[in-house]
């Protein structure tokens, strides 16, 4: 009795066993799948995706203009000038220096970084010189963009005269009344009146009398020499300040005729020996013919000596000795200075240079 009651507990477990994977199986075959286990998203995962830029694009300048024509200007006037750019490329553009040659400053940059995309400027002011002529200036930007670091900017001007003057240049004589100083006459070139400010010289060895008040096309000016102070300034120039926007200085160089001069001005010895002694003449004279005294002659390194020297009628004529001296290394080229003193006149100097001669390849 036992046994068979056992026996049916077992069939009936088998049976149930098989009902409910015969139920699974049906269950996948009508396509009712279980939902997969859900996952965790990372931070990473849910931040939208970055374009990257290309490799190698890197920093990028580029100007608008490279190249800043004023046309016709004054001379000594200021002129405004901008060179915009924008960084082209990917990364961050630096400027490392910006140089310039003269004529081109002061310039102002905003800043030495800029991002993709940003732009900027460099400023500046050019002073255009004082003669006429066409006239360039350059910029040079130095930057990380690998493919173009070094860009070149150009200023360009004609400088016209809007205000002329004659004489062009002022020859001077110290023994002349005056120093022989002729009258200035300015002049506008275009019929606009102006007035003259002030007038300043090398040396303050000339001025003039003018009314700063008084407007007109043209002015004669009558300078006043100073010969004085003219005697120690020989060269220089007088400079007219005008209210005329686009001429602000006219400038008139002057000169004046020494009271002494040599023949040769600079003893020139070509292709000589070491320690082999020659000759030469030199003449002093006076341009002004006064008489004159020869005190003493004598050399700065002893290379040169005075032979002998006479006075030949309002002249004084000098026979040296030069002796080169031992040749020093490499070195193919020596120098002197023979000073004279001449009575109540300051010193006269003359410059001798040398070369020494090749020597043969043994």
């Amino acid at each position: 009795m036992k046994r068979g009651l056992l026996t049916i507990i077992l069939l009936t477990g088998c049976l149930l066993f098989v009902q409910f994977g015969c139920d699974k199986e049906a269950q996948v075959d009508s396509g009712h799948k279980a939902k997969p286990k859900a996952t965790k998203t990372t931070v990473a995962e849910k931040q939208p995706e970055t374009k990257m830029p290309a490799e190698g694009t890197g920093a990028k300048i580029e100007f608008e203009k490279q190249v800043r024509d004023f046309g016709q200007i004054g001379p000594s006037t200021r002129n405004l000038w901008e060179f915009k750019f924008k960084n082209a490329g990917s990364d961050v553009l630096k400027i490392t220096k910006i140089s310039k040659t003269c004529g081109c400053t002061p310039f102002t940059l905003e800043k030495k970084e800029y991002a993709p995309g940003e732009s900027g400027k460099i400023t500046g002011k050019y002073y255009s010189g004082r003669w006429p002529g066409i006239t360039n200036k350059h910029l040079f930007v130095y930057t990380n963009d690998q493919s173009n670091p070094k860009v070149e900017l150009t200023i360009k001007a004609n400088i016209v005269l809007k205000v002329a003057a004659e004489p062009k240049k002022l020859n001077l004589l110290l023994k002349k009344e005056n120093a022989s100083c002729p009258k200035i006459t300015i002049k506008s070139l275009d019929g606009k009146p102006f007035s003259i400010r002030y007038i300043q010289s090398t040396g303050d060895c000339i001025t003039a009398d003018i009314d700063r008040s008084a407007k007109a096309a043209e002015f004669v000016i009558e300078p006043k020499v100073n010969v004085e102070k003219l005697k120690s300034r020989m060269t220089g120039r007088v400079d007219i300040n005008l209210d005329q926007p686009e001429c602000k200085v006219v400038s008139i160089p002057f000169t004046t005729l020494t009271r002494f001069m040599t023949e040769p001005r600079i003893i020139t010895v070509l292709n000589v020996e070491p320690q082999k002694p020659i000759t030469r003449k030199l003449w002093l004279l006076n341009n002004y013919n006064e008489d004159f005294q020869v005190e003493s002659a004598s050399s700065e390194k002893g290379v040169i000596k005075v032979l002998n020297q006479e006075k030949v009628g309002s002249r004084y004529k000098f026979e040296l000795e030069i002796t080169p001296p031992k040749q020093q290394g490499k070195m193919r080229v020596f120098n002197d200075v023979l000073t004279v003193k001449v009575k109540d006149e300051q010193d006269i100097q003359v410059r001798c240079v040398g070369s020494y001669a090749r020597l043969e390849k043994q």
